[in-house]
């Protein structure tokens, strides 16, 4: 059991926040799923308090942050995911997402937490002293976290790395500053922002903090079965796991994931339901964006659903291509036959 704030995940199974993946339509349909907690794409912090300078009537061109940090009601528990280097922009986008009240606001209720990225590997990110080169700047870091933490009553939870490299790996000392700055979850990328994705995750740290800090830790890195999360709760003693990349495309793994925590069967998605899914994530995120973006957007979720079929790598070539609903059901049929 896992408590963030008011709310209480009974496994701590949870969606991890993804750049360019975790939207609402993603997060919809991994809580289908078993999904106890998501956390949304990554916002800029800065992106958002400049945008409440805008001095002309407020478009979709020029409010393009505000949108990626909106909450339904039927989300939560949910997290918006800050990033930032400076802690009074990070603080006053935190006021601004708890309060509801700012330029280009569209959600329907403040989040359960805030959570704040200190882990994303990008250069772009990390060329501006966000993200993981946070790890190389504790001070900072905790800066943030206070400054945070006094700007809203909402939790404050952090996304961390296990350092910056191999002669680097600081994350038992970072997750105390952490803690003791008051953040409520630290969630452990069990890799170094030098690894980026690879090699295999380094378990073992994420075990370290766990042990180290008093308030709820949660595993995230090479989770790509229900086995694996398993095995990660059991090796590590972290409080839940945050599932990453091993959802695209299998957001059964969250079901599958709670049924062996509950000792029940589970019976995996046929074919045919893998690809009813597909087509169901596509016509949501069509809804959502518009046709133009939506199936631009839809192309790689498609490729991970079809991942394994068979016949699915010919297919596969001609989907990430597709510039419609039509076009995209079609090539699907070909799958069912």
């Amino acid at each position: 059991m896992v408590k963030i704030g008011s709310a209480t995940l009974k496994h701590g199974v949870c969606l991890a926040p993804l750049a360019g993946v975790s939207d609402y339509a993603f997060r919809r349909i991994a809580r289908r799923f078993g999904a106890e907690y998501t956390v949304s794409e990554m916002v800029s912090a800065k992106a958002l308090c400049y945008e409440q300078a805008c001095r002309r009537e407020p478009t979709a061109n020029r409010i393009r942050t505000a949108p990626l940090a909106a909450v339904r009601r039927e989300e939560l528990p949910m997290a918006v995911q800050l990033f930032g280097a400076e802690p009074r922009f990070l603080a006053e986008a935190a006021r601004l997402l708890e309060s509801g009240d700012y330029i280009g606001a569209c959600g329907e209720v403040p989040p359960t937490a805030i959570d704040i990225n200190m882990g994303c590997p990008m250069a772009k990110i990390v060329g501006n002293g966000e993200g993981s080169a946070l790890l190389r700047d504790p001070d900072r870091a905790a800066a943030i976290v206070r400054a945070v933490v006094s700007a809203v009553s909402l939790p404050v939870t952090v996304k961390m790395r296990i350092g910056w490299d191999a002669e680097h790996i600081n994350a038992v000392d970072f997750a105390k500053r952490i803690e003791e700055a008051g953040a409520s979850l630290i969630c452990v990328h069990g890799r170094t922002r030098a690894q980026m994705y690879a090699p295999a995750a380094d378990w073992e740290s994420i075990a370290r903090v766990a042990e180290a800090v008093s308030i709820p830790v949660l595993g995230n890195g090479d989770i790509f079965s229900a086995d694996d999360a398993l095995r990660m709760m059991r090796e590590t003693g972290v409080d839940g796991v945050m599932i990453a990349r091993g959802a695209q495309g299998n957001p059964w793994i969250f079901a599958e994931t709670v049924a062996m925590l509950e000792n029940r069967p589970f019976s995996p998605p046929s074919a045919r339901e893998r690809l009813a899914l597909a087509m169901e994530h596509a016509s949501l995120l069509v809804r959502e964006k518009g046709e133009r973006i939506g199936i631009a957007e839809a192309r790689k979720h498609l490729a991970w659903y079809t991942r394994g079929m068979r016949g699915s790598a010919a297919v596969r070539g001609r989907l990430v291509s597709v510039n419609s609903l039509d076009e995209a059901a079609g090539l699907l049929e070909e799958l069912e036959q």
